[in-house]
């Protein structure tokens, strides 16, 4: 995948634009000469331009993670955990022939639009999913996908039943051993029809008599009160949705068991999604903790309708592989599956899926801890105007994974200048190497100057 990052008419990556003009008065007449607008900023990723706008918040940094495809990488952990999915689904669904049902789509551009992300999965317009402080926004109408589901619509309408997507997806996060703001998820939708559910018991049906067959507004969002019955959908009958339920868990609980072990215990937790209902987490029981594997649920209806589906009912279901290559091999921390280190590399191997080794630590190297605390702008609050995401991102833009983990470890406002201050405690330690006091002091030097030119703070 082709990456090329260009950045017209400013000197700065990001920023805001604006209209000028000149005036020119002849005699009583106002004559208003409009000069050329400046030349809007521009993005090229992946061969296609981008306008950028006020919403712009992706980095240089973050484009840079486009194309590395660690998910395809043979050998690396990623590859394996997706393989070892695959080849669960390609054996659970088998069509008469015995060919597999389900498709697998691995290589979808990651540029997503705010409709695909949000709208057509029924993502309320207040949800804090949107905020620019959780995604990485190109501009205010496209982004990188902040999950693999922001294919669904776009898979279905195309007339696919039975898919995987897999693939990166980039959320703005805190910093530490287990979050990254690029990760991998793998998502998989399956859908029936009456004939295929009901093979057994041709006279039930997939929808309720008083159904109409249509909603009144297909479009319409329901808040997520509405939406909270585990029960059903108003549109399908209990026997359809129980019987859905029941082949999705038979699934996903067979899939946990194959990864996990056959004597993994497990349990289901009732929870939100805001595209499928009812909706449910699947956790195991790993090192004396509950760890939740998935998220799954009943496809909402008004999906399938907007998608040009109108007589099937269905499940999907979304799993992050970077979480469950943690477990399955002992991997402390997210960083390094971005580690191109062969002593890392090396120690995975593709050829025996079933055959996991654990990761044994290349080397452990000291930390170097270094605080950070500023003043923020007087008319800028704690927690109303400054989001802690914008400095993790500069963060991870000048010193790249060196930073093992932030932690907010300070905030208040001074009683009598009103001024608010933060305060942060980075820790530094290099993935291959030792790294001397010396080299961390400058680096956090160099964030302290980028947070002074970025957000206008005066440092502490």
């Amino acid at each position: 995948m082709h990456l090329n990052l260009r950045v017209q008419g400013c000197s700065r990556y990001s920023l805001r634009t604006g209209n000028c003009s000149q005036s020119r008065w002849l005699g009583s007449n106002a004559v208003v000469e409009k000069s050329p607008p400046p030349a809007q900023p521009q993005l090229v990723v992946n061969g296609s331009t981008y306008a950028t706008d006020s919403w712009t918040n992706v980095t240089p940094k973050i484009l840079s993670y486009l194309g590395a495809n660690k998910d395809l990488q043979r050998d690396h952990p990623l590859s394996i955990i997706r393989q070892r999915i695959v080849n669960y689904f390609y054996g659970a669904y088998r069509n008469q022939r015995g060919n597999p049902l389900f498709s697998v789509y691995d290589k979808l551009n990651p540029v997503v639009t705010v409709q695909q992300n949000f709208d057509n999965l029924l993502i309320p317009s207040d949800h804090v999913s949107r905020q620019k402080s959780d995604c990485y926004y190109i501009n205010q109408h496209q982004l990188l996908r902040a999950h693999t589901t922001a294919h669904q619509v776009e898979l279905i309408s195309g007339g696919l039943d039975n898919f995987l997507v897999v693939g990166e997806v980039y959320r703005r996060d805190e910093i530490d051993s287990t979050h990254y703001p690029v990760f991998h998820q793998a998502d998989a939708v399956r859908l029936v029809t009456k004939d295929k559910l009901f093979e057994r018991n041709p006279g039930l049906e997939l929808f309720e008599e008083t159904w109409t067959g249509s909603l009144a507004d297909p479009k319409l969002i329901l808040p997520s009160s509405k939406c909270m019955d585990q029960t059903k959908q108003p549109c399908h009958t209990l026997e359809a949705v129980k019987l859905m339920e029941h082949e999705m868990k038979h699934v996903l609980v067979g899939l946990t068991k194959e990864l996990f072990g056959p004597r993994i215990k497990y349990r289901w937790v009732e929870t939100y999604f805001p595209f499928t209902q009812p909706s449910w987490e699947l956790e195991i029981y790993f090192k004396n903790n509950w760890l939740e594997v998935l998220g799954c649920g009943i496809i909402r209806h008004e999906i399938l309708q907007q998608s040009g589906v109108h007589q099937s009912i269905g499940y999907a279901f979304g799993v992050g592989l970077e979480r469950l290559a943690m477990v399955l091999f002992d991997i402390p921390d997210i960083r390094l599956f971005w580690s191109n280190d062969s002593g890392f590399l090396s120690q995975f191997i593709e050829k025996d899926l079933h055959n996991l080794p654990k990761y044994k630590p290349i080397s452990h190297y000291p930390q170097c801890t270094n605080d950070l605390s500023f003043w923020l702008p007087s008319d800028v609050e704690v927690d109303a105007g400054f989001s802690p995401n914008d400095f993790y991102d500069l963060v991870r833009t000048v010193a790249g994974d060196i930073v093992e983990q932030i932690s907010l470890v300070d905030k208040f406002k001074h009683p009598k200048t009103g001024k608010s201050s933060v305060g942060f405690r980075l820790v530094y330690r290099h993935m291959g190497r030792t790294l001397t006091q010396a080299e961390v002091n400058d680096i956090h030097k160099q964030i302290a100057n980028a947070s002074v030119d970025s957000f206008n703070v005066q440092i502490r």
